[in-house]
């Protein structure tokens, strides 16, 4: 991937994985190469010169054996796998949606009658 893109991201997680990433999402083939004619590709200015320490990039990882420089394959298994995890994402912020919708119609559902500091300052 190009490095000096603006669009390129790179986290490294205590555990030593690394995530290596175009924030436009238009590397399909992500993390091993951007698109040789990637219409996005804006070269980053704020770091020219700058003396990196040692937070730096890890390399990019080997690219497997079994990936071709131009399979579509691989572009259509990682958009699957994309598709798969967004569509687990989105299921679950509508189940907290719809509880939170739930709990402002019946604020009380559950504890008694009484919810939250109108129990704790009601009259005695």
């Amino acid at each position: 991937m190009r490095e000096s893109c603006k669009y390129f991201e790179s986290r490294t997680y205590p555990n030593g994985e690394t995530v290596r990433k175009c924030d436009l999402d238009l590397a399909p083939e992500a993390p091993w190469r951007c698109p040789d004619d990637c219409p996005a590709y804006t070269p980053r200015l704020a770091d020219v010169n700058w003396q990196h320490g040692t937070l730096i990039t890890p390399p990019t990882p080997d690219e497997p054996a079994s990936v071709s420089a131009r399979d579509p394959s691989i572009a259509a298994l990682l958009d699957e796998a994309e598709d798969i995890v967004n569509a687990v994402a989105d299921r679950t912020r509508a189940e907290v949606d719809e509880t939170k919708r739930s709990m402002r119609r019946h604020p009380s559902a559950g504890d008694g009658g009484e919810s939250g500091w109108r129990r704790f300052f009601r009259r005695r």
